[in-house]
């Protein structure tokens, strides 16, 4: 390979924090993709891209880290749908969060406040930053990667983040990029300013992974 594209290749890997070289798309050239070239691609292939600094780059993915996400988003919807607070949605549901970015947070919440107009959007990648994100890693992620993540997220207006870890069954609570709060399964957690009055066992994030371990008899 030419050493000019491997070291721009290698820039790219540290810009985006070490990630693993498969997961970037080359086609667009990284640097030159669109919006409309990720949703051409997430409706052809899987798993989906995230547009990250005009590049596509494959959402990590894992079928432990869904099975909590599912749990994580089924919990919140239970609070939020019958107090009419908002929206939930999954990693396909996407956000324009800065120029060149388009982010899908594995759980999102989306207050009434923060809908326009009180509708929900019906662009494939709206422009709206969710109140709480909730990204579950998955053995792809990096360190590097998910602080970039944070700084992004907050820097566009999400007020909650929680970083959910499937091996240590933790959740860490972000108000800010560096203010956390790292909670054990056997704690609470709690919705903060973004979900007064919400509570839950961390254990019950994870509850799912025991399934089969203790089956019902």
């Amino acid at each position: 390979m030419n050493a000019a594209i491997t070291n721009t290749m290698a820039e790219r890997i540290a810009e985006l924090g070490g990630i693993s070289a498969q997961r970037i798309r080359v086609a667009p050239a990284p640097g030159s993709a669109t919006v409309e070239d990720l949703a051409h691609y997430n409706e052809t292939h899987s798993p989906p891209c995230e547009l990250i600094d005009n590049t596509l780059v494959e959402k990590a993915v894992g079928y432990e880290s869904s099975l909590v996400a599912v749990t994580i988003a089924t919990i919140l919807n239970a609070f939020i749908r019958t107090r009419k607070l908002g929206v939930i949605s999954g990693a396909d549901g996407m956000f324009r969060l800065i120029p060149g970015m388009a982010r899908g947070p594995d759980v999102a919440f989306i207050s009434v406040a923060n809908l326009h107009s009180r509708k929900i959007p019906r662009e494939a990648y709206p422009a709206i930053a969710p109140d709480l994100v909730v990204e579950v890693l998955s053995p792809g992620n990096t360190k590097a990667e998910m602080s970039r993540k944070r700084i992004e997220y907050f820097h566009s207006g999400v007020k909650l983040v929680w970083i959910v870890d499937c091996v240590d069954r933790s959740v860490a609570v972000y108000t800010s990029p560096s203010a956390v709060v790292e909670l054990r399964e056997t704690q609470t957690i709690d919705g903060g300013d973004v979900l007064p009055g919400f509570t839950s066992q961390v254990a019950d994030f994870f509850a799912d992974l025991d399934f089969y371990q203790n089956p019902i008899s």
